[in-house]
């Protein structure tokens, strides 16, 4: 007897299903759910609708990847892969671009003067062999159950469902061949999922998947309250990411690269626990070995590597000295301890700077964007500086009150929390 959850995917691919029934099919998923079996069954249709990557058996247990729901100032991605080559992985990294505030990690990586995101399957092959990292677009070959099916999900109002985004991305990820991934799942108020039961059962969803399809799958939970790091903007994120390949980054985005690395290198079989798998991705961010692994990538995609040889050439490679980006600082009016930032209110301002795109296909400007002078836990007097914004021309009204009071001021010593609220492993 024919499975109707492979039937059913067979025809979005080949077009026998009209949208009608389909997004008939969508609903009712949407409103009644799917059991975990189910879920798998789906998730493996999905994936096995077009090219599924395969990998030399000598090395193929060291393929790894990480998935992040995404936040405001998410660049974990780009320090973490060429950190995972530097200690003996291979990351074949396929991401996305993003809508909303800022864009995704290829809007990121493309503000690199000629990075090229579209390699072919045989050229990420290739890549991921010689120096052990690609971070690429997905290609039409992988998943295409997937577009079509997102693209329904996203004009019907369907996109919300657990089952559904599980097998949307355990799908796209588990086509790449891995052995091992790990999801960064957030929750607070610039997160997908705000609650943190919502994002607890989405991540148990997405890991029962995954392991269930043989990805050795661990999930950390962080909160998105604040923007990760400093840097929120294409360009501008770039620069953090590259500070922290040269182990000068902020203290929160170092944490989630090492746990997350370090739990990928547990997984790979590269680290007996995750105290040393950390403590391997550290030692690479402050030994050269990942940076290198970056230049290596970077010249292997289309990039110039020399743009990284001085602060100076990287800010003009990347359009930080462009005399039409304009900057305007912003200061404390009373003192204190900051005690919070507001993600959205950063995210906002951003997405009205030109950061991200609000429809698929609209332009971006890579160049905009704020950094963060003030994190939380800092204390400051009046007059400190708070933030930076990069911007084009005359800034819209009422942003700059509105980025000021987006810090929250508190009397006495705030102390600082881990991002990670939960590892389910």
């Amino acid at each position: 007897m024919s499975d109707p959850i492979g039937q059913l995917v067979k025809g979005v691919v080949d077009g026998s299903h009209s949208d009608e029934e389909v997004v008939e099919w969508l609903h009712g998923i949407f409103e009644n759910g799917l059991d975990g079996e189910s879920t798998i069954r789906l998730t493996e249709a999905m994936r096995d609708s077009g090219e599924v990557l395969d990998w030399p058996s000598e090395w193929a247990h060291l393929v790894v990847d990480k998935h992040s729901t995404g936040g405001v100032g998410d660049k974990v991605s780009i320090p973490l892969a060429p950190a995972l080559a530097a200690c003996g992985a291979k990351v074949p990294m396929i991401s996305g671009r993003g809508l909303g505030h800022t864009g995704g990690t290829l809007d990121k990586l493309e503000s690199i003067r000629g990075f090229k995101v579209d390699l072919t399957s045989a050229e990420l092959r290739t890549q991921v062999e010689q120096i052990g990292v690609a971070m690429v677009g997905q290609t039409d070959s992988l998943v295409p159950a997937d577009k079509r099916m997102y693209a329904l999900r996203d004009v019907t109002g369907t996109v919300a469902s657990i089952p559904l985004i599980t097998s949307s991305i355990v799908s796209k990820k588990s086509a790449e061949g891995l052995a091992a991934l790990v999801l960064d799942v957030k929750h607070g108020r610039a997160a997908f999922m705000v609650e943190r039961a919502q994002a607890e059962a989405l991540a148990r969803s997405m890991s029962e998947a995954a392991n269930g399809m043989g990805v050795a799958t661990s999930v950390v939970l962080t909160t998105m309250d604040q923007p990760l790091g400093c840097a929120v903007g294409n360009a501008l994120e770039i620069v953090e990411s590259v500070e922290t390949l040269c182990g000068r980054g902020p203290h929160d985005l170092e944490e989630l690269v090492c746990v997350q690395g370090g739990l990928l290198l547990v997984s790979a079989g590269l680290a007996c626990d995750l105290a040393e798998g950390a403590l391997k991705i550290h030692d690479s961010l402050n030994d050269g070995s990942a940076f290198e692994k970056f230049l290596q990538m970077v010249q292997a995609q289309g990039g110039d590597p020399s743009d990284f040889e001085s602060d100076h050439s990287m800010l003009k490679s990347l359009g930080l000295l462009d005399k039409e980006l304009l900057s305007t600082e912003l200061f404390a009016e009373s003192a204190g301890s900051v005690s919070d930032i507001d993600a959205m209110t950063i995210a906002q301002a951003c997405l009205e700077l030109g950061s991200g795109r609000q429809s698929l296909g609209q332009e971006i400007d890579r160049g905009v964007g704020v950094i963060l002078e003030a994190q939380v836990g800092d204390s400051v007097d009046e007059g400190d500086p708070l933030l930076v914004i990069y911007h084009r021309g005359e800034l819209p009204a009422g942003m700059s009150q509105s980025l000021t009071d987006a810090f929250t001021l508190s009397e006495g010593e705030v102390e600082l929390q881990s991002r990670i609220t939960d590892i389910i492993r």
